[in-house]
């Protein structure tokens, strides 16, 4: 490992403490991380500690796991998850402990596994969490999801590559998308921050009906409560302590009205689905619900996925990216969410983000009903947007904008 490499991990785990976590001085911290970046978390703490936490719990997983018991383990077996675990992470939330997930997914871990069994054991581990997922729709305590390379994900990336060279080069990339391959790192979050929020700001002024969304396989149309508003990727959690939950992330995002959803709309970037691709797939939109679907590859978990609950055939979440920003720009397919969609405009099937709603936190489930929220036990975001996209929005008078052209901020 040589000492420019070493010298922006360190940058990275520093991001991930400042700015991500924005850490306080007793407070604890939870890092879910893969068996393979025990280097990486042993780095992160050391940085939590010198920020002042007063402690560090760690909670490892190793993905192959779950496929040895996705493939052996008997159906009533796939229906189990520890009550203890459920009960523990809310204890955590409750004691406002913040959560560190680093994100190593292999895409095509399960592409072979049943996709009934895989949509069990996911329906499970929902239900259990769905407590918990609260928590983090609202922004309630401190999260942050960071992504950390594997041999298997970068091969999927860079398949033309050797092992060695396929991490170093996603290496390389996840820096430059963070934006930790510069010195000043924090300084340039600080600035890329207020520009996301500007444009949030920008979007709440013009306070938009609707948006209609043009480009190939696409023409939707989403509606919008007068009292939800966009945001960027800075939350405040119940202590006002402000955070960044992705790392990266170029987005501003609001919430629809659940019925308010009308069209059809093309993906333009294959979807990571618990160890699954989805690729090159279509959804067809009547008064919020899908109501028809394609995809070339991974149709059975698309299914599937939108037969989780009620609220999983409809929409939670729109956001904006423009075409036009670091990620979009390596012109790469990251295969991993995290990445592609911040290099897209995406919405998300499943639940509603609180964050969005004028005093979401303190509504009762009824009043968030009551404009249009969504409820389910997932929240799934894919790509639409491309360089050919179109966004139109609609205010309230009728009046007509451009938002977007060409898959850019007019």
């Amino acid at each position: 490992m040589n000492h420019a490499f070493e010298k922006k991990l360190e940058r990275y785990a520093d991001l991930i403490v400042q700015v991500g976590l924005n850490l306080q001085k007793d407070q604890e911290l939870l890092i879910s991380a893969p068996v393979t970046a025990y280097k990486f978390v042993r780095l992160v703490t050391e940085k939590a500690y010198e920020a002042g936490v007063l402690n560090v719990l760690t909670d490892f997983y190793d993905e192959e796991l779950k496929k040895i018991r996705l493939e052996n383990s008997s159906e009533e077996g796939l229906r189990v998850f520890p009550d203890w675990k459920a009960k523990g992470y809310i204890e955590m939330a409750e004691n406002n402990v913040a959560l560190l997930n680093l994100a190593a997914p292999n895409p095509s871990l399960l592409r072979d596994t049943n996709a009934k069994r895989v949509a069990i054991l996911n329906r499970t581990s929902a239900e259990a969490m769905k407590d918990f997922s609260a928590y983090i729709g609202g922004g309630k305590i401190s999260w942050l999801i960071a992504a950390f390379p594997t041999v298997e994900w970068a091969h999927t990336v860079f398949p033309e590559l050797s092992q060695e060279e396929a991490i170093d080069k996603l290496w390389e990339n996840i820096f430059y998308t963070t934006r930790t391959d510069k010195e000043n790192t924090v300084a340039l979050w600080e600035t890329h921050i207020s520009n996301l929020n500007k444009n949030a700001d920008r979007l709440n002024q013009n306070n938009y009906k609707k948006l209609h969304y043009k480009g190939p396989g696409t023409d939707l149309t989403i509606e919008f409560h007068p009292q939800t508003k966009w945001i960027s990727a800075q939350f405040t959690n119940d202590q006002g302590i402000p955070f960044v939950p992705n790392l990266p992330t170029e987005e501003v995002f609001t919430i629809p009205v659940k019925h308010g959803v009308n069209g059809v709309v093309s993906s333009t970037k294959p979807l990571n689905y618990s160890g699954t691709l989805i690729k090159n797939f279509s959804l067809t939109f009547k008064e919020g619900k899908v109501v028809d679907f394609t995809a070339e590859e991974g149709y059975e978990t698309l299914k599937n996925l939108l037969q989780t609950d009620e609220g999983s055939s409809y929409l939670g979440e729109v956001a904006l990216v423009p075409h036009n920003s670091p990620i979009s720009n390596t012109n790469i397919v990251f295969n991993n969410t995290l990445f592609d969609e911040n290099a897209s405009c995406h919405i998300a099937l499943g639940r509603a983000l609180s964050v969005c709603v004028e005093d979401g936190n303190s509504m009762t489930a009824e009043q968030l009903r009551e404009v249009g929220f969504n409820e389910s036990m997932i929240h799934v975001d894919f790509m639409i947007g491309s360089d050919q996209l179109d966004i139109d929005g609609q205010k309230e008078d009728g009046t007509i904008e451009p938002i977007f052209k060409a898959g850019d901020w007019v």
